[in-house]
């Protein structure tokens, strides 16, 4: 059993393979938290000392015993008002304008596998999945929480989520509900968050936390460019293969904060959830309301290890079954070989090209539809423009299909211009506040996925162009910020739930498609990386990883993405040099082993390469196909610390028996006469013998992760290599 109670001590201990989860119901039934770290048998309850703190007080039954203050205890979730001055992970208004939310331990219950959660994406049980349920209630308003913890002992994850229920006879007001509350009550950490910008997301940054509270977040109405719900806490010398580290992902795409404080007495809460800045949810009598998941992770073992648990378990549990083990095509996508500027020739010829290659996909990107020739138009309006095309869907996809290759397509269902005909038709559904005008991205406006007539309405209109010809692909974008947050549809009083209410339509629409096309491949996009979260994962088994094609750029992105999230999800192409977005001029031989980090493609016009050009392409992909299985299922480590000077990006792929690794190697900052590249290597089997493929050279495992591996002197505009080591047997 990964989940035990102790009823004479009322202790909960929850257990994954390395790790222990522990809480206990105190005299006052107020639900502790003691621990979280490294696995042990203990009965951790002595951690959590008394005493009197100025100006802490006491609840009203300890009211003589002044070293009981709910504003310095250890809680598991804390209420707001009644005496806990730190950061609140559930507020709430009351019919008589009371905000005062107590919770005190009422039940619990540990059943084997989960339930899924009723509207949001959740983490897919396996065999050892179990689940408890523990209760709290404010029994003055009639507020119950119930939280929920499910427990994945092998990937070392736990996930938690709450549900909110009125149990009382009055209308309550939520404005705040955290899906994890965690209290740390020793320690010094930095935190780690991963910022950013359209075309250089999840940048990781690290910061010793100090006095005071710590936020990040986004109101942007998605999980966005400039902030991912995804934190780790770390001790000041963890590195990336020791020391204490603790992750919290929040599997969410919409508004979301991150918050820590770190109190008078040196204790550190963590909090995290959907952002309650303009967030109001209506409890009626009986009614409920639950969060979304939120991934517990801690490692003993450094960045990499507790990277490695996050890559297990979205590699495992949060992917589709139909996509877990699938091979990804290798894939041409047509916006920076063409942009708008194509009709079905050009496609084709662009298809003729790449299949001589051995790409085995083609996307077709935004400009097929409405009268879509630029970014002024047509959004909405998801019919096929056969005057521009010159040709049917059908007949496009068919000689695509001849050529040997897939096909995909470009679409952006939240979104629509006010030059379209669906909003000449129904103005009402797009997101705007009465009496004002909208504010625009992109010259375009986004549509209320709070209303189910819009819902239905993009399940029809996709579906028709899905029936109409043979596709095997959807690249689903999303290309602004939310703003004037208002449905037409929802009275005054409930506005506070239309950001929220859109998550959970865009969440019904993907849910939908793909129950009717099982075997439909999404891959999600915002502007690249806007919603990169483990969220949109649960239906997109691979993201658009940034906009930012540039391979140097590109170092920098996948190393910060890698922390949480398995390369096996992230979408990285070859574009052309000079760069797009940069202007770069880089080799294509270094575009390619960043871009096999990833799911393997090009985005550039293929009939424009010369004939060495060209072979180098055949190589590429017939060397990701000889990898993929390492890339997409093995464990991956980072072999150059986070902030560390260097000249050089590392990082490699081991497979899950040990028996190959895969290294990779790019100089970002080549210096004449300078020293070797040098690297320790990770995850070997230090009893074996590795040779370097296409050499004599043979090495033991202990040898090359303890004494590392010198490469060769490289000259030229960021060069790289690949090294392919496999195993000969013991040394």
């Amino acid at each position: 059993m990964s989940i035990q109670y102790d009823n004479q001590t009322h202790l909960f201990s929850l257990q994954t393979a390395h790790s222990l989860y522990q809480m206990k119901v105190d005299s006052a039934d107020v639900l502790l938290h003691l621990y979280y770290g490294q696995k042990t048998d203990e009965d951790m309850s002595y951690r959590v000392r008394y005493a009197d703190r100025g100006f802490s007080g006491n609840p009203y039954e300890q009211r003589r015993n002044r070293g009981y203050s709910l504003d310095t205890l250890p809680q598991e979730y804390s209420g707001s008002g009644v005496g806990d001055y730190r950061l609140p992970a559930v507020q709430a208004v009351s019919e008589n304008g009371s905000r005062s939310v107590d919770f005190r331990f009422m039940d619990y219950r540990i059943d084997k596998g989960r339930q899924p959660l009723r509207s949001l994406p959740y983490v897919r049980e396996s065999e050892e999945t179990e689940t408890l349920t523990v209760t709290l209630r404010d029994s003055v308003i009639g507020l119950d929480a119930q939280l929920i913890y499910h427990v994945y002992p092998a990937q070392d994850v736990i996930v938690r989520s709450v549900r909110l229920v009125n149990t009382g006879r009055q209308e309550l007001s939520v404005e705040k509900a955290a899906s994890a509350c965690l209290d740390f009550l020793y320690g010094n950490y930095d935190v780690i968050h991963f910022h950013g910008r359209h075309c250089m997301e999840r940048m990781p940054e690290r910061l010793p936390l100090p006095r005071g509270t710590t936020s990040f977040g986004s109101r942007r109405g998605m999980s966005s460019h400039q902030s991912n719900p995804f934190v780790i806490l770390c001790d000041h010398l963890a590195t990336e293969s020791t020391g204490d580290c603790y992750g919290c992902m929040l599997m969410y795409s919409g508004n979301h904060l991150e918050e820590m404080e770190v109190n008078q007495t040196g204790s550190t809460r963590l909090v995290s959830g959907i952002h309650p800045d303009g967030f109001s949810w209506k409890l009626a009598p009986g009614e409920s309301f639950e969060t979304p998941e939120a991934l517990l992770s801690y490692s003993a073992d450094g960045l990499n290890g507790l990277s490695r648990h996050y890559h297990d378990i979205i590699r495992q549990q949060v992917i589709a079954p139909r996509w877990q083990q699938e091979k990804r095509p290798v894939l041409i996508n047509s916006w920076e070989a063409a942009y708008f500027d194509f009709d079905a020739e050009k496609i084709l010829r662009f298809a003729r090209s790449a299949t001589e290659l051995g790409v085995e996909m083609l996307v077709l990107d935004d400009g097929w539809f409405g009268k879509r020739n630029d970014d002024t138009t047509s959004l909405g309006d998801w019919t096929v423009n056969e005057a521009k095309l010159g040709c049917s869907m059908r007949e496009l996809s068919d000689q695509i299909h001849a050529m040997g290759l897939k096909f995909g397509l470009w679409f952006e269902p939240e979104m629509v211009n006010e030059d379209s005909d669906l909003f000449r038709a129904h103005p009402e559904w797009a997101l705007c506040d009465p009496d004002r005008k909208p504010m625009l991205g992109r010259n375009q406006m986004v549509l209320d996925m709070s209303r189910q007539d819009v819902v239905d309405y993009l399940f029809d209109a996709i579906c028709a162009v899905l029936d109409s010809a043979r596709i095997e692909y959807i690249k689903w974008d999303f290309n602004r910020s939310v703003a004037n947050c208002y449905s037409k549809a929802l009275p005054a009083s409930r506005q506070g739930e239309v950001a929220h209410r859109f998550m959970l339509g865009t969440y019904q629409l993907l849910e939908r498609v793909l129950k009717r096309y099982p075997d439909l491949m999404i891959e999600g996009c915002s502007g690249g990386g806007g919603r990169f979260d483990a969220g949109m994962l649960f239906y997109c088994p691979q993201i658009w990883c940034s906009d930012d094609t540039d391979a140097v750029e590109r170092l920098e992105i996948q190393r910060g993405t890698s922390y949480g999230y398995p390369v096996s999800t992230m979408g990285a192409h070859v574009s052309a040099s000079p760069n797009h977005q940069t202007g770069r001029t880089t080799p294509i031989h270094t575009r390619g082993i960043v871009a096999q980090s990833g799911t393997f493609g090009y985005e550039l016009n293929p009939a424009l390469l010369n004939a060495e050009e060209k072979e180098q392409v055949k190589e590429q992909i017939r060397a990701y196909h000889r990898y993929e299985h390492l890339i997409a299922h093995g464990s991956y480590y980072r072999l150059t610390e986070l902030n560390a000077e260097k000249d050089h990006e590392a990082w490699m792929f081991v497979s899950p028996d040990r028996k190959e690794a895969l290294v990779n190697l790019v100089c970002t900052h080549v210096r004449a006469n300078g020293p070797f590249p040098y690297v320790r290597l990770c995850g070997l089997d230090p009893r074996k013998k590795y040779r370097l493929a296409g050499s004599e050279e043979i090495y033991t495992g202990a040898a090359l992760m303890y004494g590392g591996y010198a490469a060769p002197q490289l000259a030229g505009d960021y060069p790289a290599m690949q090294l392919h080591f496999i195993s000969e047997g013991d040394a």
